[in-house]
């Protein structure tokens, strides 16, 4: 398979409070604190009761902004959507227009860098491939439209092959694997949260190929870190296995990526229990994502400056 930037060891330093080397086994039995029902209230104005597939095998339901209104239908760009309209433990929703999460935006064809540069007011792209492996498939036509592109690579410390840790065909172990990217990544994890609480770089984009793990592991840190809770965050990550078939099929037209394994195998299953105890283990070790980025080079501003943009 191809090389999607995933590697193995451990890169960064765990917390002295590490229940253990992979915390997600330790944490298994969070998902079942932490995966309430919250329901909208029928008639409840701009909100819906999800009802997709992706929840239901999440094992939940969340009150949110309807999720039509946070996809972005590109033409040539698949798995892309708002980081807004998630609810808040608090109350309320998360900002629109400040942060995306998408795929691969190597094939966006001019229509959709319009749409993203002028409509959406894209200022800011976040690639977290890696350095190789951006260099080597490249930005499209969205590289010459004059947005600042920003390489923060999300992968374990030695760079092989994401089938070596991920292997087509099984149930692969998601959750550890994405406990050993917030181990290798410190850096980018911090940098993305210090880009998105800077409002002079939004409209921010963060992207790797198929928009799931890297992805929806920079996206649960930052969520978590301004309160939007573990069942949102999972019925979120699980929204791209409404489009994962149609991810799958675009990415086997780039070389690097033409032995993908078939959607809901190894690195294409889409299963919100998975991010739900990364986001549990993270709250076990670290006490939330707030705490991990302040814990390793975010300061207590920067933190305000990213709940502020993306709660406002």
């Amino acid at each position: 398979m191809g090389q999607l930037g995933l590697g193995n060891g451990h890169g960064g330093l765990l917390s002295d409070r590490c229940p253990e080397t992979h915390p997600i086994r330790a944490c298994e039995g969070g998902l079942s604190r932490s995966a309430g029902r919250v329901d909208a209230s029928a008639g409840s104005p701009g909100k819906v009761r999800s009802t997709s597939t992706a929840c239901d095998r999440y094992g939940g339901t969340v009150d949110t902004v309807s999720e039509a209104t946070r996809w972005l239908d590109l033409v040539e760009v698949d798995n892309v959507r708002d980081l807004g309209g998630l609810p808040l433990a608090g109350g309320g929703v998360t900002r629109s227009g400040v942060a995306y999460r998408a795929s691969t935006l190597q094939q966006a064809c001019a229509a959709d860098v319009t749409e993203l540069v002028d409509v959406r007011r894209l200022r800011t792209v976040i690639d977290l491939r890696l350095p190789d492996e951006a260099a080597r498939e490249g930005h499209g036509l969205l590289g010459d439209a004059g947005v600042r592109v920003v390489n923060l690579p999300v992968r374990k410390a030695d760079a092989t092959l994401l089938d070596v840790v991920v292997p087509s065909g099984t149930s692969a172990d998601l959750g550890a694997l994405y406990w050993q990217l917030l181990a290798g990544s410190t850096e980018a994890f911090v940098e993305s949260a210090r880009i998105i609480a800077d409002p002079e770089q939004h409209a921010v984009l963060f992207h790797c190929a198929a928009g799931k793990d890297r992805t929806g592991v920079i996206a649960a840190v930052l969520l978590d870190a301004v309160g939007v809770p573990a069942d949102a965050i999972a019925a979120d990550y699980a929204l791209t296995s409404e489009r994962a078939a149609r991810v799958r099929e675009r990415l086997v037209r780039i070389p690097a990526y033409q032995n993908l394994p078939n959607v809901g195998q190894g690195v294409f299953a889409v299963d919100g229990t998975a991010i739900a105890s990364f986001v549990d283990a993270l709250r076990a070790t670290y006490g939330g994502g707030g705490e991990f980025l302040l814990r390793h080079g975010l300061t207590d501003a920067e933190l305000a400056g990213l709940r502020a943009a993306l709660v406002g």
